[in-house]
């Protein structure tokens, strides 16, 4: 059984998933792929794995350091867990191109290359927002496109982490030549 619990943050309602033990999900309203990994049924309840995960939350959003993640489930193939794995590793405030994700990837699978787009629809699906921090993954042009939960809102979890935002091409935004 999966149990679901909404938090209201400051970049609006977050629906929560888990299993009882973990954190299977984490989406922002209106995301791209919404509860995608969720069964049909799933009931509102109040977890410790919630809590620990609200708390977590409530550190990030006041830009402290929000300490150790509370255990993490996320549904999906092998290869876009190790993506996701991946994505654990990028420090906060820091960002990672696809490109160097996916050089990664083809490390870790004994391969010369691996497709950035491949990569890129492995983070797309992340089924655990902001505590799986895909808004850190940027393109190879410094281009802050490709957020599941929108644009905006990557900007906003960049700029609270104290990414230097005038180093990107943000989409919609006019741009002088430096």
């Amino acid at each position: 059984m999966e149990y679901t619990f909404h938090y209201p943050s400051p970049l609006g309602e977050i629906f929560l998933a888990g299993d009882g033990e973990h954190l299977t999900g984490l989406w922002l309203e209106g995301q791209k792929y919404f509860a995608s990994t969720l069964p049909r049924e799933t009931s509102d309840r109040e977890l410790p794995v919630f809590a620990q995960t609200v708390q977590w939350l409530e550190r990030y959003f006041a830009g402290k350091e929000p300490g150790p993640l509370p255990p993490l489930a996320p549904h999906g193939s092998l290869f876009r867990r190790q993506v996701w794995e991946i994505l654990l590793t990028i420090p906060r405030g820091e960002t990672l191109t696809y490109g160097a994700i996916a050089a990664r990837m083809a490390a870790l699978r004994g391969r010369e290359s691996m497709s950035a787009q491949a990569v890129g629809g492995a983070v797309a699906h992340n089924p655990i927002s902001i505590l799986i921090p895909c808004h850190r993954v940027v393109g190879a042009s410094g281009s802050l496109t490709g957020y599941a939960g929108g644009v905006d809102k990557k900007i906003a979890l960049l700029r609270l982490e104290g990414v230097d935002l005038s180093l990107f091409f943000i989409p919609g935004q006019r741009h002088s030549a430096l």
